[in-house]
């Protein structure tokens, strides 16, 4: 009889612990829902697109992080732009405080709350996005390599303080001060650490899986430890919508954090959130594909290059006499001083000279010729940093050959992690087709404008001709040869009579 009476109150206890968490559920959701709905409501732009494709006062090029907008940076707005007009909270300028009420070029992994802080209706935004897959498989090297780099020290304790030191004396920027990766790179940093103590205590067995990078647990995180970590779920997964709906982390927005809380618990709760970023693409200047860039490069130059250059009146300045003192904040290449100076400044790097501009009277097509030449060079650096810093962690190699070895379950988990992602870029690639076809027909409109004109005026010469009777004509030309013909011969004869009269005489 006890044990029955035992076993009901368990039961009963059970039953109204699960129906409180119900009713907490629920009151969670509403209070969600509601939250949500009302950010919406404040965030949803209804103004007219009519003039999005102009340029205005200010661009703000909002800078998802690995989608290739450093090369947008270097080789297009550094050629576009003086230093001193860009703004101050550019992410290469974090530490420069001037007074630049009137800065035409914001530059910056912020998200887009940051236009809670400018004159939104003087600014062009523009933006370049990428395969969720991609990006986080770019997310996830571009962590560890810059990570891998401070295992030149002996010890974290020792990479730590040199980075402390270093930074405050710096006149550039550190990784380490830029939003994702002063998050990322620390927290991958500590990890790599951890395995090299373990592989030197020999704690860890040498795995099997060496012609994997990603599954290489005794010399990094694998992969799948990394998309499930609650870090990247904070920051990676689905970053570009967060991002661009102003919901990171690192947002202006007091209760950005509560939202993302209530997405992540409640999926369904993300549509609303979509519906915002895709409002504001639809408010963009120009969206740019990284999986398409050529045609992305050509677009920006004939919709944002061409723009600039029109309203731009210093372009015949010397764009790159401050930019030595100018870091990539993406772009640690500083390789061998950081071997030859004690190894300071780890994560930070001089700005690439293909990022100076002295080309006056620029023109697109001379854009188009620079940036080729710039984007080149990024890359060539780019290959030599990865391998300076791939060697602290060999075997361990990233490609896109070793990235088919990943397998199919990892990759679909990836999708429905970034299910906001995908939906975004599907959507963004549908304004990319719709930028090309206004490429197209303003490039035909011109053409037909310049044959129109060209109509015009030859049927305003032939009024001329005719309402003058005595226009030329062919006859006119023959009679003009005629005389012409006539005067050469008359010419001829009495030269020939006054070479006769000298002889004679």
């Amino acid at each position: 009889m006890e044990s029955t009476l035992r076993i009901s109150i368990i039961l009963v206890l059970l039953s109204l612990v699960f129906a409180s968490s119900h009713v907490s559920s629920d009151k969670d959701f509403s209070q969600c829902e509601t939250t949500v709905k009302s950010w919406v409501e404040s965030s949803i732009f209804t103004g007219s697109k009519d003039d999005k494709l102009s340029l205005k006062d200010l661009l703000f090029f909002l800078h998802i992080p690995r989608t290739g907008g450093r090369s947008y940076f270097y080789c297009f707005l550094r050629k576009l732009y003086t230093s001193y007009q860009e703004c101050p909270r550019s992410y290469d300028k974090l530490r420069f405080d001037p007074s630049k009420p009137n800065c035409r070029l914001m530059v910056t992994h912020d998200d887009y709350s940051l236009m809670s802080k400018l004159p939104k209706e003087q600014t062009s935004v523009v933006t370049v996005l990428r395969n969720p897959i991609d990006r986080l498989f770019s997310s996830y090297e571009f962590a560890i390599e810059v990570a891998a780099r401070f295992l030149v020290h002996p010890n974290l304790t020792s990479a730590t303080q040199m980075s402390r030191r270093i930074r405050p004396k710096s006149r550039g920027v550190s990784t380490l001060d830029i939003w994702p990766w002063k998050y990322l790179v620390p927290w991958m940093r500590e990890d790599l650490f951890a395995r090299r103590d373990a592989r030197k205590s020999r704690k860890v067995v040498e795995s099997e899986h060496h012609n994997n990078p990603y599954n290489m647990e005794e010399m990094i995180m694998p992969l799948r430890a990394f998309i499930n970590h609650p870090v990247v779920h904070e920051i990676i997964h689905n970053g570009a919508t967060f991002q661009i709906a102003g919901l990171t982390n690192n947002s202006y927005l007091e209760e950005s954090h509560f939202i993302r809380h209530c997405v992540r618990t409640h999926p369904e709760l993300g549509k609303f959130v979509l519906d915002v970023a895709k409002s504001r693409l639809d408010h963009m200047l120009y969206v740019g594909l990284t999986e398409d860039h050529k045609k992305s490069a050509t677009m920006f130059a004939n919709m944002v290059g061409a723009q600039v250059l029109s309203q731009s009146e210093s372009l015949s300045l010397n764009f790159g006499q401050d930019a030595i003192n100018i870091t990539d904040p993406e772009d640690d290449e500083s390789i061998q001083n950081q071997l030859n100076t004690n190894d300071q400044q780890q994560g930070e790097v001089p700005t690439p000279k293909s990022a100076k501009s002295t080309t006056k009277n620029m023109t697109v097509q001379k854009l188009m010729d620079e940036y080729e030449v710039c984007i080149s060079n990024l890359r060539k650096s780019q290959s030599t940093r990865r391998t300076f810093s791939l060697r602290w962690i060999a075997p361990a190699n990233f490609s896109k050959e070793a990235r088919l070895m990943v397998p199919e379950d990892i990759l679909q988990q990836i999708l429905s992690l970034n299910s906001l992602d995908v939906e975004l870029y599907k959507y963004a690639q549908n304004i990319f087709l719709q930028q090309q076809k206004h490429l197209l027909q303003t490039a035909e409109n011109f053409f037909n404008r310049q044959q129109k004109n060209a109509s015009v005026e030859a049927e305003r010469l032939k009024q001329v001709c005719q309402d003058l009777y005595h226009c030329i004509s062919w006859k006119m030309i023959l009679l003009g040869i005629t005389v012409l013909l006539i005067i050469g011969v008359v010419i001829l004869v009495l030269t020939a009579r006054r070479r006769t009269s000298k002889l004679k005489v």
